[in-house]
């Protein structure tokens, strides 16, 4: 197996007033590669304490689902002999109650826009190349809210 790391950064501001919860949430995110980003809980969670620009631990959860998903997509589509040339997905993560007075992410929907070189799958075999991008995908094997693929269908064959 492998580790994974991030390194997450946060400090007071001086103008703060921390025991009131009046401080910002926007913090740094570094990982081991080098990237950093700006993070910050969400504006519907924390209203101007929060960063707008800075990207929250909800929007990271679902770019993670995606992400996941599409590569491994990748690979199972191209180990089945298709050809892609862009994938693009506008995934949405919706958030409810998970218990009695716990929010959480409920669902994630995930609606990828994908381009092929030569023949593409039915509707069928897509089906199937997400089922299997799915089960295979780690980080839907991490979590437990519900993830939907709304693929739009192939074109017709001429």
């Amino acid at each position: 197996m492998s580790d994974h790391d991030a390194f997450v950064t946060w400090t007071l501001s001086p103008d703060a007033d921390f025991r009131r919860g009046h401080y910002s949430r926007a913090h740094r995110i570094a990982f081991d590669g080098g990237a950093e980003m700006t993070a910050s809980a969400a504006p519907s969670v924390v209203g101007r304490w929060a960063d707008p620009a800075g990207i929250d631990p909800e929007e990271m959860l679902v770019a993670s689902v995606s992400s996941c998903h599409m590569l491994t997509f990748l690979d199972v589509a191209r180990r089945a002999g298709f050809l892609i040339d862009r994938y693009a997905d506008a995934a949405r993560g919706r958030m409810g109650e998970v218990a009695p007075g716990r929010k959480g992410l409920v669902e994630v929907v995930l609606r990828p826009e994908i381009s092929w070189v030569g023949p593409a799958p039915d509707a069928e075999a897509l089906d199937a190349l997400h089922e299997a991008s799915h089960a295979a995908c780690f980080i839907a094997n991490s979590v437990k809210f519900e993830i939907r693929v709304e693929a739009p269908s192939p074109p017709a064959a001429p």
